[in-house]
């Protein structure tokens, strides 16, 4: 699969660990080595800022998607190739699916998650056929990755659709497993009495 853009979901904040940080640079490098364009939050703080600047600096294309909350809050990163502006954080989300090729989520809180899941939600019912990727940063997203098998031993994800999480600890091996993904059957192609 062909990545030209991918959505990227992170924190806003700047956890004392510095290896958030540095992955959040060298995800942002590294996209735009690789001529992947970002499309992010339109933050300049945090991992958001961070993941920006970092392929703003590689020459990469930025594009911002930032409810106009958040503008007015002044953490919008002016810098950005192209800021688009929304009024609510569902137009956001659905910008980021819009713009992009797939997902690559890195770590955060609340509205990462949100983020993340709505990704994967989509992506089982039928609404994209985009790889979703996680970085699974210093072993951050451990507990997650254990609940996602969890869901599919109990009987809530179907097997098929465990394959829409696609997990790695560098950015290079994440990257060529989203790059090989092949779509699975979503929800909507399958038959009631299979449900």
């Amino acid at each position: 699969m062909a990545i030209k853009r991918l959505a990227v979901y992170c924190g806003s904040a700047t956890p004392g660990d510095p290896r958030y940080l540095e992955s959040a640079r060298e995800v942002g490098r590294t996209l735009a080595e690789r001529g992947i364009g970002v499309v992010y939050g339109g933050g300049r703080t945090g991992l958001m800022g961070a993941v920006a600047d970092a392929a703003l600096a590689a020459g990469g294309e930025v594009i911002g998607v930032i409810p106009t909350a958040l503008v007015d809050a002044e953490v919008a990163h002016k810098g950005c190739t192209e800021l688009q502006v929304v009024e609510t954080m569902h137009q956001r989300k659905q910008a980021f699916t819009d713009l992009s090729d797939g997902f690559l989520t890195l770590p955060g809180g609340t509205g990462t998650m949100d983020e993340l899941w709505e990704a994967m939600s989509w992506a089982q019912l039928g609404y994209h056929a985009k790889p979703v990727g996680l970085l699974n940063v210093a072993g951050f997203y451990d507990g997650l990755v254990a609940f996602w098998t969890k869901m599919g031993e109990v009987g809530f994800v179907r097997g098929e659709h465990g394959r829409v999480l696609i997990v790695g600890d560098q950015v290079g091996e994440l990257l060529a497993k989203m790059e090989a993904y092949e779509p699975h059957r979503s929800i909507f192609a399958i038959k009631r009495e299979e449900l």
